[in-house]
């Protein structure tokens, strides 16, 4: 037998040998918990909120600076990049100087022009701007139509995975891997994972989340016994 061979049947053996390993400690592994149970009094100490999946109209704010003309009325602003693609006419907009947060002013875009790179956009106010106050923040409210959504609070982001706990029986709570599309000021766009009328946690979904993954600790076998 040639060095080379004697390389490859031992790079065999122990690829097979841990691939057995791995189906021994898959066949002796207890089960992780399905899911997570509270009962009515637990969840009503958590102050638990549910909400339902459902279709609801998803709006995404662009924010940006603007700076307002000489009448008072007329804001402008620069956008870059897949951003002013979706800036129309007539769009809502809500505007504040930075330096009265509480003066909030009413518009809807008057203008878009389009440009290399992104658009300059107009909007016109409902009401003469603040006296003094060159300066405005920007926010352009685009609705994206209804979709089948869940409150941005129900879900737990793990790396590249959105979980979300579905409440299957009264105080029986499970996590769910949902593709999310669209996110939204207050709701995200759900893919595929979930249907219409599920109901997830939102307020007290990282408690759900952390007692689900402590179950599934204090049931996985020693270290060295699996």
């Amino acid at each position: 037998m040639t060095l080379k061979s004697a390389f490859l049947l031992l790079n065999t053996l122990l690829v097979a040998g841990t691939t057995s390993a791995q189906d021994v400690r898959a066949r002796t592994r207890p089960p992780r918990p399905s899911g997570t149970t509270i009962s009515e009094s637990q969840a009503a100490a958590l102050t638990l909120t549910l909400s339902t999946a459902s279709l609801r109209p998803i709006q995404t704010w662009i924010r940006t600076a603007g700076t307002i003309d000489t009448t008072g009325k007329i804001l402008g602003a620069s956008l870059s990049g897949a951003e002013a693609l979706l800036v129309k006419l007539g769009q809502r907009v809500r505007a504040f100087p930075p330096s009265s947060k509480s003066s909030m002013y009413q518009a809807h875009i008057i203008r878009v022009v389009p440009r290399a790179g992104g658009a300059t956009v107009e909007a016109s106010l409902t009401a003469v701007g603040r006296q003094n106050a060159p300066y405005y923040v920007m926010e352009i409210v685009v609705e994206r139509g209804p979709f089948l959504s869940v409150p941005n609070e129900a879900i737990i982001e793990e790396g590249n995975r959105h979980i979300v706990y579905v409440r299957q029986q009264s105080g029986q709570y499970v996590p769910q891997e949902i593709h999310t599309g669209i996110q939204g000021e207050l709701y995200t766009q759900v893919l595929d994972g979930l249907k219409e009328g599920a109901q997830v946690v939102t307020f007290g979904s990282f408690f759900i989340d952390a007692e689900h993954k402590l179950k599934g600790t204090e049931q996985s076998p020693p270290r060295g016994q699996a």
